[in-house]
């Protein structure tokens, strides 16, 4: 067995050691990964795809290459990455449904708004767009900083020179660690409008901005119907969202008929689950006021909508189909981007479009120096050659006779050693006469370029009057005289009409609610005794039987303090013995059910536990929205342990209680401590004993109770036992049941 040498082992502390080797992998989870860079608005990725399909050279006026070609380049030579993780992000750029402005051309299976999968990488071909040509125009000019690659063998751009806003134009999606991005697509027309109005006013504000910009422009089209205070805000602070809806039509059918038809669907959204959804509502009868939904959609989407009544308003129906599908999302904005490459931060508008200035600037600037190097060493050899046109018999001479002739032009002619080189390497043909003339041509529109650039880069005016004029280009290839570039989803108030609740949908049906011992729940339909004629699986029994309805909650309180919330119109049908509550709830198999009882809106409900605490509260308080139900008792680790929950009915006034030592107390309910979750407050104190039984009844009508044989006792004068909340109590009168039970 091998050990290591001891002067590489290394002794830290694990707790050091993980953060440091965390914040690590944070790191380069967010800067080459996750978040795009504010500049070009790409990811890591992203950028190496279209640098090695320009290197390929599939530009949009060639020919198609496999996509298969293509992903070998970027993962050979660029983003040693997994195939398929790169060719999902070729994918991407492809599909006119997920990009606003696709960078690639693809021809095949590219996948489809249904959700379904592109072909395999190779039986697909693609080629670069007009957009991710603009996206790398001067790349080859020095514009932006290159880096090595992966194993050091080639070199990468850093950045692209972006000749096109594509962070706001085509968004982005990222989820790094401790920190996200969210952008949606803008229309480029607008944002070049917006970049030229902040050229000229620096200082915009965002409300100035929102002008140019009003919102969002999805590739799937459909409606914005977010206020404008919203969108300005989100836009000043760079977080914020967007209300999406479908966009949808009525066709008329004879008789008053109607459908509805949906032409344009949320971005992002999946048709194929959106109708399944729909299906779905239908099925359970959670829309009854909608009767079928079918998909004609070809190449354009269509989404047939069929009302149960031409009495129906296609508002209402829309209105809930809204609130109930994804007809209606919410697309967050969260502009968290890489400020120059270096450091993630969460930028507004103005922010966002001047970090694009300045890009542009920068490559402006380097573009034209690199252009002017080029201009000079270009007239350095042209004046060469203009000097031995001059004294082209001597320069012959000296080519002939000398031995080492390029040190000899240099001295004879004062000529640099470029020049001489380019005397040598001239051609016989080059000596003509029109040659010279052509020559000098060059050399004075050289001359003009040249004083033109030197003035460019001695003026920030007229930088800012070139980077607007390229602003202006970039509007006119794809503004919104263009089919790509026309806008799509349109701005609305979000309609007035009235949505009727889910539960005014369900038809109210009688039913009876039935809970067995072991947790098995149903619902019977109708009203039905419950007694022994209803049967339970084997070992179980009956526990919580009561008549409700379809359209009422139940109410479910369980040992660990926690209420939870059933429809009853969820409920299993009545064959059979039912499904277990469990299934329907987040209920610990070791805790119990202690009470089962319908939900009455505006009823009080009183809790009482083994310990002889409790207190009142609005049954409104304890109704929960969601599986994991709602604290409202704290148990204290099983000291304070639920024992059950009264309703209190319409009138009632006092509340009857009696412990396991049969001391019977009763009190005016208004002693009850009301609250809305806590541990209670002591309504019997005991010795030795526990809480048997409690109820709320009217005093006027005295205090029944069931005795042997069915009958029932009212005891009408209570003096000997009211009390104050809190007292022992005293025994009950005579005949009294010996289970210490009222009922």
């Amino acid at each position: 067995m091998s050990t290591l040498p001891e002067d590489i082992i290394l002794d830290a502390p694990l707790g050091d050691t993980l953060g440091d080797r965390y914040l690590s992998y944070a790191l380069s989870t967010i800067m080459a990964r996750s978040l795009p860079d504010v500049r070009d608005g790409l990811k890591p990725v992203h950028r190496r795809l279209l640098y090695a399909m320009r290197l390929l050279k599939l530009d949009p006026n060639t020919g198609f290459k496999k996509c298969a070609r293509v992903v070998g380049d970027v993962i050979g030579k660029y983003h040693p990455h997994g195939d398929q993780a790169v060719y999902d992000a070729m994918v991407r750029l492809a599909q006119e449904f997920a990009v606003r402005y696709p960078m690639v051309d693809g021809q095949g299976n590219f996948g489809n708004i249904d959700g379904d999968n592109a072909a395999a990488m190779r039986y697909t071909e693609a080629r670069l767009t007009e957009v991710a040509i603009a996206l790398m125009e001067g790349l080859d000019q020095d514009t932006v900083d290159f880096r090595e690659t992966y194993d050091g063998e080639d070199k990468e751009p850093v950045v692209m020179p972006a000749n096109f806003p594509n962070l706001l134009a085509n968004g982005a999606t990222g989820i790094a660690v401790g920190m996200a991005t969210s952008i949606p697509p803008h229309n480029v027309s607008e944002l070049c409008d917006a970049l030229l109005h902040l050229i000229k006013f620096p200082n915009a504000s965002i409300r100035k901005l929102v002008d140019f910009v009003p919102g969002p422009d999805f590739p799937t089209g459909g409606v914005i119907v977010e206020p404008v205070e919203n969108i300005v805000q989100a836009y000043e602070t760079g977080r914020g969202g967007f209300r999406l809806r479908a966009r949808w039509e009525v066709e008329e059918g004879s008789r008053g008929a109607y459908n509805i038809v949906v032409t344009e669907i949320p971005y992002q959204v999946q048709k194929s689950k959106l109708i399944e959804k729909i299906a779905d509502l239908i099925h359970d009868r959670k829309l009854p006021i909608l009767a079928d939904v079918r998909d004609e959609s070809s190449d354009d989407i269509r989404i047939v909508l069929e009302p149960k009544s031409r009495t129906v308003e296609a508002d209402v129906l829309m209105e809930s189909l809204f609130r109930l599908t994804e007809l209606e999302v919410r697309f967050s904005l969260n502009m968290n981007v890489l400020d120059k490459g270096t450091s993630p931060r969460v930028m507004n508008l103005r922010e966002v479009l001047q970090a694009f200035l300045d890009h542009r600037q920068e490559v402006l600037q380097r573009g034209s120096r690199y252009r002017l190097d080029k201009i000079e060493h270009r007239l350095e050899i042209l004046g060469g050659y203009l000097v031995a046109y001059l004294n082209l018999d001597e320069v012959i001479r000296i080519i002939r006779e000398e031995d080492e002739p390029k040190q000899e032009l240099m001295r004879t002619f004062s000529l640099t050693e470029v020049q001489a080189e380019a005397i040598l390497n001239m051609r016989l043909r080059s000596l003509r006469k029109l040659e010279e003339m052509e020559i000098r041509r060059e050399y004075a529109e050289l001359e003009e370029e040249k004083a033109e650039l030197e003035e460019l880069l001695a003026s920030e005016e007229k930088q800012w009057l070139a980077i607007a004029d390229g602003v202006r280009g970039i509007k006119a290839r794809f503004g919104n005289k263009t089919e790509l570039g026309q806008r799509r989803s349109d701005f609305a108030d979000a309609p007035t009409a009235e949505i009727i609740p889910i539960e005014a949908m369900i038809e109210k049906e009688p039913i009876t609610v039935i809970c067995s011992d072991k947790g098995w729940i149903r619902a019977m339909k109708g009203h039905v005794a419950v007694d022994d004629s209803i049967k339970y699986k084997e070992g179980d029994k009956a526990k919580f039987g009561f008549h409700a309805y379809t359209t009422d909650k139940i109410l479910l309180f369980a040992s660990n303090g926690r209420f939870y919330t059933l429809g009853a119109d969820k409920l299993p049908g009545g064959r059979g013995h039912g499904e277990p509550v469990r299934l329907m709830i987040d209920l610990g198999n070791d805790e119990e059910i202690v009470s089962l009882l319908p939900y009455k809106a505006g009823s009080k409900l009183i809790l009482a536990t083994h310990a002889g605490r409790g207190f009142m509260t609005d049954a409104d308080n304890v109704v929960a929205s969601t599986k994991n139900g709602k604290q409202i008792l704290n148990v204290e680790d099983g000291k304070n342990k639920p024992h059950s929950v009264i309703q209190v009915e319409e009138g009632q006034d006092t509340v009857a209680i009696i412990g396991r030592n049969r001391k019977l107390l009763i009190f005016p309910l208004e002693e009850m401590a009301e609250m809305n979750r806590g541990r209670g407050a002591i309504i019997q104190k005991y010795k030795d004993a526990t809480l048997s039984d409690i109820i709320c009844f009217k005093l006027e009508e005295g205090l029944s109770w069931e005795m042997k044989g069915g009958k029932t006792r009212t005891e009408t004068d209570l003096t000997p036992w009211l009390g104050k909340r809190g007292q022992v109590g005293r025994m009950p009168p005579h005949g009294f049941p010996q289970n210490n039970r009222f009922k």
